[in-house]
């Protein structure tokens, strides 16, 4: 057997090797990816059974829970889209403070607000801490703003020193005098304020009003596009609202449309009363949690724009129409005017009619008739 032959048996046994390797590499991937898919499955059985069962009784999917599908466009969205509702949060009134005549006039503006309601509404009152943390920022944002007025006007009093203005100047002490004293007291407005802050006891009662819609009052066929129905209920909805907010000011009680971030606020303290202190959503929404790339305005937005646009172009069009029809009664009555003026001077002229001779008599009752058309005239020249 000479060398080349053992070479050849030799490299045909290293193949055999190498073809063998391989196929144990892919033997072994293949039983541990089969182990793996059989662990999955056995996890997600469990998983299903204990969805399915809990202490011998069914698990429901916690958005039948909650009884809504879906919070969009200011409007809490139920039933498989046949319901729309939107919130109204209401102010309150000082009515224990009011004299009889105002409690009065809030009763009647009351009343007056339930008679002119045509469609269902439900009231909701919701407890919770008060939350002082924008008030508080309000407060420090007036506090700097005071304190750079402070500064404008010590250079004005410093220009005033140069200048050598004695009365300017003592005026703009006075000015700074009277800053200071503010600057103080919102200091310890904000301080006073802050502190109350940290008291989870204080408690704040809110009123909201519940409008809904259904989509059946629409009058949409079936087969109509989700986001064309969705448009359709909001502006119906809004057209609600707005007109309930103009009717409960008869009762000296303002009132806002929640937005969406708002009415999940609300939902999420209603259902999560014992942890809302924990996790706010507006905390979430101070850290832009939700922020996106865009920075363009709200869709939401640029359609209440619009429909509050809308309205006041048919309310500026309604008042201006008024106002003409207004204006042609107004040259009616100035008319009727001028000839009761005509009719009581020919009066006085004809009663001193006797003591007048003939041509004095003529020519003052055709003086009457001139001055008449003359301002006529000068009217249509107008």
């Amino acid at each position: 057997m000479n060398l080349i032959t053992i070479l050849q048996i030799v490299l045909a046994i290293l193949v055999f090797i190498i073809f063998a390797l391989i196929a144990a590499y892919f033997l072994t991937v293949y039983v541990n990816s089969r182990k793996e898919a059989q662990e999955q499955e056995e996890t997600m059985g469990i998983e299903n059974d204990e969805l399915k069962d809990f202490n011998g009784m069914p698990r429901e999917s916690i958005f039948k829970f909650m009884e809504f599908d879906e919070v969009k466009d200011n409007m809490i969205i139920r039933k498989n889209r046949t319901q729309y509702i939107m919130i109204l949060q209401c102010s309150g009134v000082n009515y224990d403070l009011m004299s009889e005549d105002e409690k009065i006039a809030v009763e009647e503006g009351f009343v007056q607000f339930l008679n002119t309601l045509r469609f269902p509404v439900q009231l909701y009152i919701q407890t919770r801490s008060l939350n002082l943390r924008e008030i508080v920022d309000e407060y420090k944002n007036k506090v700097s703003e005071v304190a750079q007025d402070i500064e404008k006007v010590n250079a004005r009093i410093q220009n005033a020193k140069d200048t050598k203005n004695e009365r300017l100047l003592q005026k703009l002490q006075f000015e700074k005098k009277r800053k200071e004293r503010v600057l103080d007291y919102g200091l310890d407005i904000a301080e006073y304020v802050a502190r109350m802050s940290l008291n989870k006891n204080v408690l704040q009662q809110r009123t909201y009003l519940v409008i809904s819609y259904f989509a059946s009052e629409a009058g949409a066929p079936s087969d109509v596009p989700q986001d064309d129905l969705d448009n359709m209920c909001f502006s119906e909805l809004y057209t609600r609202c707005q007109t309930t907010i103009r009717a409960l000011q008869a009762s000296e009680v303002t009132s806002k449309i929640l937005s969406s971030e708002e009415i999940a606020e609300l939902l999420y303290i209603a259902y999560n009363r014992d942890d809302s202190e924990l996790l706010q959503i507006s905390k979430a929404l101070d850290g832009q949690y939700d922020a996106l790339y865009s920075t363009g305005k709200d869709v939401l937005e640029k359609k209440q724009a619009k429909l509050d646009a809308e309205i006041s172009q048919q309310a500026l069009d309604l008042a201006t129409e008024s106002i003409v029809r207004a204006d042609k009664y107004k040259q009616i009555e100035e008319l009727k005017k001028e000839q009761r003026i005509k009719e009581k001077a020919t009066e006085l002229v004809d009663q001193y009619k006797d003591q007048l001779d003939e041509a004095t008599y003529k020519g003052a009752k055709e003086e009457i008739k001139k001055a008449k058309v003359a301002k006529v005239k000068k009217e249509d020249e107008n």
